[in-house]
């Protein structure tokens, strides 16, 4: 009788590395996600490479990786890439989605354009991601240390 076996196993380690452990029990400390195609595909292909930038592992897509290695290897994109964080929510231009938010971010204030409400990810505690209708990638740090009208906007959301 075959088992289906997976080829790898990802987890953090004490020290907040992540660690990719293959199928021969070798233990790759300090591995990191890389995106083939950042801006015009992000959830198109992700590698998984050593400290030397070596490829130890591929999948060809964000919907194939089991969910719990892909929140690591969601939070570990969030911390390397260059990510505006959203400071507050000013309006939104209806309930419903598609919806256009004017939001504050560190950079400035800028207008996004949410097509759903799947495009707002929980990543870690109360860490959400937000994807625009560009593919753009908005960090909220900590939705309860937002203003209390972004809060409120936020919260028709999910």
């Amino acid at each position: 009788m075959s088992h289906y076996q997976k080829p790898h196993t990802l987890e953090r380690d004490a020290l907040g590395r992540l660690v990719l452990i293959d199928t021969a029990g070798t233990r790759h400390i300090g591995v990191y996600p890389v995106r083939a195609f950042p801006i015009t595909a992000p959830g198109a292909g992700i590698s998984i490479m050593d400290q030397s930038g070596k490829e130890l592992c591929w999948f060809d897509g964000l919907t194939i990786i089991p969910e719990g290695e892909l929140t690591l290897i969601e939070e570990e994109l969030a911390a390397r890439e260059f990510m505006p964080v959203i400071e507050k929510i000013t309006k939104v231009s209806t309930f419903a989605t598609p919806s256009i938010w004017d939001i504050e971010t560190d950079r400035g204030p800028t207008r996004i354009r949410l097509k759903g409400e799947e495009d707002i990810r929980r990543i870690a505690g109360n860490t959400l991601l937000i994807a625009d209708s560009n593919g753009l990638q908005f960090l909220i740090k900590d939705s309860t240390q937002l203003d209390k009208v972004s809060k409120k906007l936020l919260d028709r959301f999910r």
